[in-house]
This record gives structure tokens, sequence and C-alpha cells, in this order.
């Protein structure tokens, strides 16, 4: 199915009219001059994912909205595709984005292992690619050539939590728990590998079928620690903290970017209280970029921003610098990748960006606990306060790059569990 908006009718877009299309294309004024930039997205809008997925298709239409439906100076064509978040489905819109539409550029997809379906694709084709995905060897082992990631990778926020867990809150034993998938190996095996770095110890890793509905008989399983390290996407830990809750466990809860996510404030409760999340993107970040980020969004949408949205709003920012540091023009895409590699930033939603020579993102990432605050900001009765900022984060954390890539990418075993 797609649905064709006019430039009038995208301006005045509501969130439930962005719901509803499964493919937007922004036409080009009759009046424009030069051809228009087009821009695909990846993203997903049923299913366990959908929660980003939205979001994600949010961020880009609050950017687009912003800024007149321009970019360097160009008319833009928008078309998002929902992928189902499934890696065939994620190839087949992609094939779509780029044979059929002609797109410039791809934004998306959310899921690794969506990223990883369309890895050789979009090389074969030198499609530019700003991802949010995390699939750490994209920008490691591997690297893709027409791939940049202004988000994080899987283990890059992990890595913060890891440290600031054994470092900062003295816990010794850690157990883990995600779905059974890329993302989750990588984000619990950074955590993992930075934990015990810094003295801790992984007793447990705890691995969920993907869309699990009752995570009870796992939870039965978490004893003798004292943390424990959950990492689930889009809008699961909403019912993974009841459970938890539910269940009468004490350990202290810690997470990544997608397991405390601000746009889930809404509908956590108490259970949610003492969280602890590292992120590259906090809503309490004092920065003008981030106030007049989530002004936009408010206005549109009327909903609380979290990573997912903030997140394609900075792909945006990303590639509208690269653009126009490419004189306008996508037609030499060796330059053009040069150019989006090249982009430094300081003012975007989630603060000072670059990217190091394999296309990952250098930024900052918050710690922030979830307290009660009942005159918080936008309706809000939860809040993540940031608790420490970690500047200009790697993705290879304190390791030395040499050192780090010297070991496999982090799996559903690696690192391995040890005696403790």
């Amino acid at each position: 199915m797609s649905r064709k908006i006019t430039r009038r009718k995208f301006m005045a877009t509501t969130a439930a009219g962005a719901a509803l299309a499964t493919t937007f294309k922004f036409p080009t004024p009759a009046i424009a001059q030069g051809a228009p930039f087009k821009l695909g997205l990846l993203t997903v809008k049923t299913g366990g994912l959908a929660q980003g997925g939205i979001q994600m298709e949010q961020g880009v239409l609050t950017w687009l909205k912003e800024h007149g439906n321009k970019m360097a100076g160009r008319n833009v064509e928008f078309f998002s595709a929902d992928t189902g978040g499934k890696p065939a489905g994620t190839k087949t819109k992609a094939q779509e984005l780029i044979e059929r539409d002609k797109v410039d550029v791809i934004l998306g997809p959310l899921a690794a292992f969506e990223l990883l379906a369309i890895d050789d694709y979009i090389e074969q084709h030198k499609t530019p690619t700003l991802s949010l995905a995390g699939a750490d060897d994209l920008t490691q082992r591997r690297p893709n050539p027409y791939f940049l990631r202004p988000s994080a990778c899987s283990s890059q926020a992990m890595h913060v939590m890891g440290h600031y867990a054994a470092k900062e809150m003295g816990k010794k034993k850690a157990i883990t728990i995600d779905w059974d998938f890329a993302f989750g190996y990588e984000q619990e095996g950074g955590f993992q590998a930075a934990f015990e770095k810094d003295g801790g110890c992984v007793v447990k890793k705890l691995w969920t079928p993907l869309g699990t509905p009752d995570y009870t008989p796992y939870i039965a399983q978490i004893a003798d620690c004292d943390v424990v390290c959950q990492g689930f996407p889009g809008g699961v830990p909403l019912r993974f903290l009841k459970q938890y809750a539910n269940f009468g466990l004490k350990y202290p809860l810690v997470t990544g970017e997608t397991g405390g996510d601000d746009a889930l404030l809404h509908s956590f409760g108490d259970e949610a209280v003492g969280q602890i999340s590292c992120c590259p993107y906090t809503l309490d970040l004092d920065t003008d970029g981030n106030k007049r980020f989530i002004a936009a969004i408010q206005k549109q949408f009327n909903v609380v921003p979290g990573f997912y949205a903030a997140g394609l709003y900075v792909n945006c920012d990303v590639v509208e610098a690269g653009l126009k540091a490419a004189g306008g023009t996508t037609d030499n895409k060796e330059k053009f990748m040069a150019a989006l590699k090249a982009v430094d930033l300081k003012d975007t939603p989630r603060g000072p960006i670059k990217f190091d020579h394999l296309g990952n993102v250098v930024g900052d990432f918050y710690v922030r606990v979830c307290e009660k605050r009942p005159n918080a900001p936008y309706g809000l009765k939860l809040w993540n306060k940031t608790v420490k900022t970690y500047k200009d984060v790697s993705q290879f954390w304190t390791w030395p790059e040499k050192e780090f890539l010297a070991h496999p990418v982090y799996s559903r075993d690696y690192p391995p569990l040890k005696k403790c």
C-alpha cells in the first residue's frame, strides 16, 4: 500500500495521519528548480518493535516540517517503508526504495538483524545508508563504505553501563536478560566485557525468544546476583518491568538506550522507579538543540520523544550537513560519503557528534536514573534524571582499537561465562 501526500498536506501532518501511511511521497512543487532529493526510511510500524519505529518516522517528519521540506536547498521527496521488523521484509523494502523510487539516501533500519540483511545490497548499489540499528561489525571488522551510524553501535551504551555498574554502583555479580537476537547479543556482550574489565562478573545470561509474552519463567531463574541488566527494545520494557516487579525481585535493574527510553516514561509505572539507563539521547539535556527538537515534535505529534525519534532527527541533520559539503549533489557517491563521514556537529538534540574513520558516531552518553517527579515537564510523573555524562564515547570504549578488533564480535557465547 502506498499513499501520496502533497507538500501542503505534509506541512499540516498529524500523528494520526503519519501512523496510517505505509509509504509517503512528498512530490516536488512544479516551480522547484532542479531534481528533488529523494530520502527513504526503513522503519517498523507493526509488531513488537513498532513503538520505536513509529517514533523514527516522527523524528524524520518533524525535521522535514521544521526545514520546509528541504535539504541543502533541495526539495525533498520522502518515502517511508514498513519492514514489519523482519529481515526478508527489510530486503524487499530496500529494493523498492533503491530500484523503484531511486532514493539518494536511506535512513534506518531499526534492528540489527534487519541491517545485516541489507548490508551487501546497499554496498552493491552504492546507496548511502544512515542507520539507527546497531550491528556492531558493520563499523568494526567488516565496515561497509556506504554505511554511516549517527546513533550508536549495539554495544556502545552498554560499555558505559557495564563500567558504571561496576565502578559507580559497586556491583560485583550480574545477570543479563535480553531477546535471543543480534542486538541482544551485542548489547549484553558489551555490558559483560566492560563490567568484567572493571572487576565485576556476569554469572548468568538469559536469552528469551523474540516476542515473548511472558517473561516470568526467565525471571524465575534470576538469583544470587546484585544487579540485573535488561536490554529489551520497543515497548517490551513496559511488560518486562511489570512482570519483574510482580515477581518480587529487588535486584536493581540497569539497561541501555532502549530499555529505559524516554518515550516510555508516560506508560511506565512505579516498577520503573530506580532503573538506571545509559543512552546517547536524554530528554533532560539542557541545550538549545534539544529544546528546539522537543518543542517541534510536541507541536507536531504531541508526544514525548526518546532515542528513536531523536536518532532519526539527528540522521537528518547529518544528511543535510553532508549534502551541503558535497555541493548539494549526490552524483559522486564516493565524494558524498566522504562528506557525510566528515560531518562534525556541535548542537544536535543529543549534543555534539562526529565520526570515527570506520563510520561510527563518537558522542556523549548519559547515565540516568528513573525517579518520581510529580511536576515533571510534558505531563510526566516519572523522569529520567541524568546523573553522569560520559564525553566523546567511542565504539571501542577504553580499549585500543587494534586490541578491541582482535576479539570476535560480541555474540551469544562471546564473551564466555567464567567462574566467578
